[in-house]
């Protein structure tokens, strides 16, 4: 993150005002690292029969079938894959933080996994730039 885009969430962390009742439950949530609040919002997505992402899973979807009328087998989103960290695993979790905006911690954990997608449904143009920032690292990497 840049420095602008930091000053830019503590700015905007201060002014949110939590209410009391709440206010326990978001310092917990803030200690929690980004994949584990990903997996909480897929629980209480589960939960509770809602998605946070619906606006946009409508708009992909109508955006996906008119992919599909102009013809092609052409995919337009890929997953990009971590298959192995090869020999400069260090370069290759620099490299997984980096496109990711995961932490350290959750960078390596991502890493020490592999094989694993380590970023959904990106576009053609992106997903191929990750892969070659990652093999430049000394990564293995797979576009599905």
């Amino acid at each position: 993150m840049t420095e602008e885009k930091k000053e830019e969430v503590k700015e905007e962390k201060a002014e949110v005002e939590v209410p009391k009742k709440f206010k326990s439950l978001v310092e917990e949530i803030e200690k929690m690292s980004v994949l584990d609040l990903a997996e909480l919002v897929e629980i209480l997505e589960e939960k509770f029969g809602v998605s946070a992402a619906a606006p946009v899973a409508v708009a992909g979807a109508v955006a996906g079938d008119a992919g599909a009328d102009a013809g092609a087998d052409e995919k337009s989103e890929y997953d990009v894959e971590l298959i192995s960290a090869g020999d400069s695993k260090i370069n290759v979790i620099k490299a997984v933080k980096t496109i990711t905006d995961a932490g350290l911690k959750d960078a390596k954990d991502m890493v020490d996994a592999a094989p694993k997608v380590i970023k959904e449904k990106v576009a053609k143009e992106e997903a191929e730039e990750m892969k070659k920032t990652l093999e430049e690292a000394g990564a293995t990497v797979e576009l599905k």
